[in-house]
């Protein structure tokens, strides 16, 4: 008995999106609606280090500390081999070259620009969501410590001002080349 088509066609490996962005950006609430529209899986990055350390994201980096942290995010990241998936990534990815150069080979990188306020309103209504910080750091400090480093590995930008969500999921569908949408994938 042959495998089905969808197994063995390469048709159907279809570059991914890769979500980046300061925590709180909407990675995981935009990544999630794109991959229901698309019909394709969503891998949010920090559920999947939790998952296989068994213990919540900042418990991890606690114990760990920033830079240990950083480390392991990148082999876990360097680790993911999908595709036709929307990949919302940590934050932090950005700080280690070769996680990001692993995304690029994956799909494209999109960057959720979302304003340095409304991620200081979103992480204070969730302070328990893991945040890669060195002791003495402030948020604003990695806020714009960040800026550059996703400006300068994306290659699409979504303003997420003015839109909600669904419009964001949208907007980056509309945005991507098309190689994302083949006919017959």
């Amino acid at each position: 008995m042959g495998s089905p088509d969808f197994v063995t066609s390469p048709k159907s490996l279809c570059p991914c999106i890769i979500l980046i962005g300061m925590a709180g950006a909407g990675k995981s609430t935009v990544g999630s609606l794109l991959a229901r529209d698309l019909g394709w899986a969503f891998l949010d990055s920090d559920h999947l280090m939790e998952a296989l350390y068994g213990a919540r994201l900042q418990d991890i980096t606690d114990a760990l500390g920033k830079e240990a942290f950083l480390d392991l995010e990148a082999s876990v990241i360097t680790s993911i081999r999908v595709h036709r998936t929307v990949i919302g990534t940590g934050g932090s990815v950005v700080y280690r070259e070769e996680a990001m150069r692993h995304l690029t080979t994956l799909g494209h990188l999109v960057h959720l620009d979302v304003p340095l306020s409304v991620i200081e309103e979103r992480i204070a209504r969730n302070p328990e969501r893991g945040l890669a910080i060195a002791p003495g750091q402030t948020l604003a400090d990695i806020f714009h410590e960040r800026e550059a480093l996703y400006a300068d590995w994306r290659q699409l930008h979504c303003d997420t001002r003015q839109k909600t969500a669904r419009q964001c999921a949208q907007w980056i569908r509309e945005n991507l080349p098309t190689q994302f949408f083949p006919a017959d994938a």
